[in-house]
């Protein structure tokens, strides 16, 4: 009599993933259409604003040669991909989560459920808005396709090493861990650079800028979005370079803080 074929260790931990990001999408709402649905809303409302702020400014002709709703749509898209990742994987559950005694289930595993369904959500609304707005207003063409999308996965990737830091020190210091995530929030709303064309600022205000790897990866995302324009004032390598060490540095202080956390909550005979 053979014994039954257990599934490979690293299927089950995927397939363990999928199933909490599926949590996780299901998580804000019962029923998954009605989230995804607010998440696309959501970004229509802050790509309206911005698209409103810029025509009030006289900013909405001069910005780059090419669609001006595809411009306002990239620095939006990937402010949020990046924010979301953040605040995703801070609010990700920790040491002391019951999920944890599930015999599949790791903190790994959790964090990447977290990151991947914050992703999720964000790629549908990019794709439904990017569809309606080639078949409803104009067509959208994208000069580079594959690397734009190589910039939001960055982005992305970014945010959950930022993520990652933060929740380090979340068991230690919960409050000031959500306040320190909601003060980054609101200060990359700014220092990301999706308000402006990093080619035309001058060397006085590039400096308040060019510390952020989510302003590096927003202009080389535009050059990839569009054929006329060639980021000048932007580097990926520093992007690829932080987003590694923030991510390396996460993993390090998450496993320690982990660690600590899990020896002093242990009881005492």
């Amino acid at each position: 009599m053979t014994g039954a074929i257990l599934p490979r260790p690293e299927f089950r931990t995927g397939r363990a993933i999928v199933h909490f990001a599926t949590r996780e999408v299901r998580k804000p709402h019962s029923n998954v259409l009605v989230g995804l649905v607010m998440e696309t809303l959501q970004a229509i409302a802050l790509i309206g604003a911005f698209w409103v702020l810029f025509m009030l400014m006289g900013m909405g002709g001069g910005a780059i040669r090419g669609d001006f709703l595809l411009y306002t749509m990239t620095g939006v898209f990937l402010f949020l991909v990046h924010t979301k990742a953040v605040s995703a994987v801070v609010a990700c559950e920790g040491a002391a989560s019951p999920m944890l005694r599930h015999h599949s289930v790791t903190a790994h595993v959790l964090l990447a459920a977290c990151a991947l369904g914050s992703l999720y959500k964000q790629l549908v609304a990019l794709g439904v808005i990017l569809s309606v707005c080639h078949l409803a207003i104009t067509p959208i063409e994208i000069h580079a396709p594959a690397m734009a999308l190589a910039a939001l996965g960055l982005a992305w990737l970014s945010g959950c090493g930022i993520g990652l830091v933060l929740l380090a020190g979340k068991p230690w210091a919960p409050s000031t861990t959500m306040l320190a995530a909601t003060v980054y929030a609101r200060i990359s709303m700014i220092a990301s650079g999706k308000m402006f064309v990093a080619n035309t600022l001058p060397s006085s205000v590039l400096v308040l800028f060019d510390w952020n790897p989510l302003f590096h990866t927003i202009d080389q995302a535009r050059g990839h979005v569009f054929v006329n324009y060639a980021p000048q004032n932007s580097n990926l390598v520093f992007a690829v370079l932080v987003s590694a060490v923030v991510l390396l540095l996460g993993l390090a202080f998450e496993y320690l803080s982990r660690k600590r956390y899990s020896q002093s909550r242990r009881p005492k005979f």
